[in-house]
């Protein structure tokens, strides 16, 4: 079946829900069936290869299947891109159109979808909005121009495809000569793997939020906090926390006891290595594939200058250290010089394990894989309680209370007072905490990397070289509070689930303010389909143009989107198994008419 584009048309799922329901009823039971179906032991199974292959032009085929890896040293099932982990890297050029077929020979519904890359929004390739998605058997022809350059990436959008290894590299050339000049290109494609079925992670983690968490404070931490802070001081913190019921030690929710985390496909064993000649410069594209991990990434004895983030070109900042959410991606030059190797590092966020790879004049050689930092807990000052004192704060911890009210009117832009209110929607058993001050810490590089002796980047650093490219102050603000109830293992934006919330609905054309609170615990990389995310400083001015923007326990950030394209888009926390929670429809048409139900907390 074809529609009137030539596409192939999927008929095995046809929507009769509202968009976003079909979308949370495939991100579910999706992963589990799909999971269940994998995940066994098969007789044999291929390493990963050495190198994605590289396809480059305007026509593309693609093949979605199963095929057995072997990661670990126990094969198993891998949903894979022709046969490969990572899928094939991409090469397009801005000014060109192309056409990519997908076949998927999957037993189930398959997606891709082009991440940060502006496409018409039926090709998006997210099931429930663009599509029903790639039926088994079925081929989907994606066309679109590509309209920007840089680092992108592709992956699955269908239950926990892209957990299982459905994603590659985009490299997007310009049309005129690349202002960045290197003598080589490398992708670095970080990404985690389990081989654990997936949807038995979920379930655990729906049982016991923290059972991969063994990084717990012991007794040891007791007596070594209260010869440095005092006996008093340190139990009356202790109290805190456990008031709270909450963990300082919740980095992440998936950690290295089932995590094997992949360079270029690869683990740290495996030592995969880009290759060169002292004295050139290279470009690393580093992009984080991760379901659920954050990496910290450093190269010992190089340093590294950023250019890009997101594909967008970005004034150089040298750093010897950064910190990339899920979704992200950084492009570095560096240059080294003396005839060795050097340790492509990146730790998990939790300090649990790591990714690493090799840098070196010829194959076979390697450097010393640095040993991970020491875990570094959640201060108050990170849960918006006890803040710096450039910011104050609190943080009111009760899941349940007197509703203040939520007076948007008060708000101006970044006129906003410091302290905010909470929608009544934020009381109730969803939602175990809410920031009262939240502040926007962007010269912040995080927990676990403050201090420790290296330049790391924050997004304080980062400044587009390109001026605002819209130039108009927003019409209004949406708020939108990230939240959360740990215990319960449950995700969502202003402690409404995306299957019970109305769209956010945009008028064609307008330009907008996003305020970004984050009530919980734990950092939050937010993606933005279709449309840019304009970050903006302190006091309001244009840093930075970005498609994914991590926002950190007790954060409030802004940022401004034009609504330049029409379509239904996905707008959601890039964490897998938060996804289907955090999770908004974001609607653009000529009217932007009220659809009802609950899609932020407007203004202006």
């Amino acid at each position: 079946m074809h529609d009137t584009k030539g596409r192939v048309a999927p008929i095995c799922n046809p929507i009769t829900d509202p968009a976003r329901r079909t979308f949370v009823r495939g991100l579910a039971l999706g992963g589990i069936t799909a999971g269940l179906g994998l995940w066994r032991n098969p007789a044999w199974a291929i390493d990963a290869r050495d190198t994605p292959e590289i396809l480059s032009g305007t026509e593309f085929d693609l093949r979605l299947g199963a095929l057995p890896v072997n990661i670990t040293g126990q094969p198993r099932l891998a949903t894979l891109i022709n046969d490969s982990l990572p899928g094939p890297t991409l090469r397009f050029r801005d000014g060109d159109t192309v056409t990519v077929r997908v076949t998927n020979n999957l037993a189930e519904s398959g997606s891709i979808h082009w991440h940060g890359v502006l496409v018409p929004a039926a090709m998006d390739g997210v099931p429930g909005l663009s599509y029903d998605g790639i039926c088994p058997g079925e081929t989907f022809v994606y066309r679109f121009p590509i309209r920007q350059a840089g680092t992108y990436w592709y992956h699955s959008h269908s239950g926990l495809q892209e957990q299982t290894g459905i994603y590659g590299a985009i490299v997007i050339e310009p049309r005129t000569p690349d202002p960045v000049a290197c003598d080589r290109d490398y992708v670095v494609m970080l990404s985690d793997w389990t081989d654990e079925n997936p949807a038995r992670v979920v379930a655990k983690l729906k049982k016991q939020s923290d059972y991969y968490n063994f990084g717990q404070r012991t007794a040891g931490d007791f007596l070594r906090d209260a010869r440095r802070d005092g006996f008093v001081a340190t139990v009356a913190e202790r109290r805190m926390w456990g008031e709270m019921r909450m963990n300082p030690m919740d980095l992440a929710d998936v950690s290295a006891y089932t995590y094997t985390y992949l360079l270029n496909g690869k683990p740290p064993a495996a030592n995969w290595t880009g290759l060169f000649s002292p004295g050139e410069r290279i470009r690393l594209r580093f992009i984080n594939a991760g379901a659920m991990t954050i990496f910290d990434v450093r190269i010992p004895g190089l340093q590294m200058t950023v250019v890009g983030t997101d594909g967008q070109p970005v004034k150089p900042v040298a750093v010897d250290e950064f910190r990339i959410s899920a979704g992200e991606t950084f492009d570095v030059i560096v240059t080294p010089d003396q005839d060795q190797a050097y340790t492509l590092f990146a730790q998990s966020m939790d300090r649990s394990g790591f990714a690493a790879g090799t840098l070196a004049p010829r194959a076979g050689m390697r450097a010393v894989v640095p040993v991970p930092d020491r875990r570094v807990p959640l201060t108050m000052a990170d849960m918006g309680h006890a803040m710096p004192a450039d910011s104050g704060g609190a943080m009111d911890h009760s899941a349940h209370g007197e509703h203040a009210g939520h007076d948007m009117s008060a708000m101006q832009g970044n006129d906003a007072p410091a302290v905010i209110t909470h929608a009544a929607t934020e009381f109730g058993p969803g939602v175990d905490m809410r920031v009262d001050q939240p502040s926007t810490r962007l010269d912040d590089p995080g927990v676990g990397l403050r201090d420790n002796g290296r330049r790391v980047l924050t997004y304080a650093d980062l400044e587009s070289s390109f001026d605002d490219p819209d130039g108009r102050e927003p019409g209004r603000t949406i708020e939108l509070h990230v939240t959360g109830n740990m215990d319960r293992y449950m995700w969502s934006f202003d402690g409404i689930p995306m299957e019970e919330a109305g769209p956010i609905r945009l008028v064609h054309g307008e330009r907008i303010r996003v305020v970004l609170v984050n009530d919980t615990m734990m950092d939050h990389p937010i993606h933005l389909h279709g449309l840019w995310s304009d970050l903006e400083d302190e006091a309001g001015a244009f840093k930075v143009r970005k498609h994914t923007i991590n926002i950190k326990a007790g954060q409030k950030l802004s940022y401004r989107v034009a609504a330049d394209a029409f379509g239904r888009w996905a707008y959601h926390c890039h964490l897998a198994l938060h996804m289907a929670g955090i999770f908004r429809v974001v609607i653009v048409d000529r009217d932007g008419a009220d659809a009802g139900g609950h899609g932020g907390h407007h203004h202006g």
